[in-house]
């Protein structure tokens, strides 16, 4: 694939998430702002300090609800609760309503420094991605740093671009199929010493 034809897309309604579908696509971005309810349990739970995580495998049914039970355990008792779970939940079933996926792995995590500190690309078909709360996660334009040298070169600070907190994002890996050699180029932010933030996580396993 050329680079030229490699592109990124924006917009404030999910729909504009059906874009990484297209061929050229590897990154769809749906600019929302989280519900209040939401923002405040995860200001609430970031700030009890503690490296939370959550990990599991959701077998999915189009004709069903996603089913989270005790989704991050430890903040079952939070105020809105509720709302990050239906939140978390709509999500899965977006992702799995566009690739009619039948498993999906699902990962939270409360982060105090960065998971993949360097530019990278995913080795996977198509990962969604959202920070919840905290600083979100950084991404190259096609182009700004040559591919082959990603372990070695570093590009201009001015040239990376960063996803908001509450943003939805659709990345897609080395794995989708003719994909080859244009997967998003990203990585985890920097967080500031003191500071947390929670990320969700979704791949397609089947």
């Amino acid at each position: 694939m050329r680079a030229v034809d490699i592109r990124q897309t924006f917009g404030c309604s999910p729909q504009v998430l059906t874009d990484i579908l297209q061929d050229g696509v590897n990154l769809a971005v749906w600019q929302r702002r989280l519900p209040a309810q939401v923002e405040d349990f995860v200001a609430l739970l970031l700030s009890l300090g503690q490296p939370l995580a959550d990990e599991r495998v959701v077998e999915v049914d189009e004709r069903q609800p996603p089913s989270l039970p005790a989704l991050l355990r430890e903040a079952v008792d939070l105020q809105g609760y509720e709302s990050f779970v239906a939140d978390v939940a709509w999500l899965v079933a977006a992702y799995t309503c566009l690739l009619g996926a039948r498993r999906i792995g699902v990962r939270l995590r409360v982060l105090d420094g960065a998971m993949c500190p360097r530019f990278h690309v995913d080795h996977v078909p198509l990962r969604l991605l959202c920070t919840y709360g905290g600083v979100g996660s950084e991404w190259l334009e096609e182009g700004v740093v040559d591919r082959s040298r990603l372990q070695h070169e570093q590009p201009a600070v001015d040239k990376v671009r960063r996803l908001a907190a509450g943003e939805v994002a659709l990345l897609k890996g080395e794995k989708w199929l003719g994909n080859e050699g244009a997967g998003l180029i990203h990585r985890s932010p920097l967080t500031p010493v003191g500071e947390r933030r929670l990320l969700v996580s979704l791949d397609w396993l089947s």
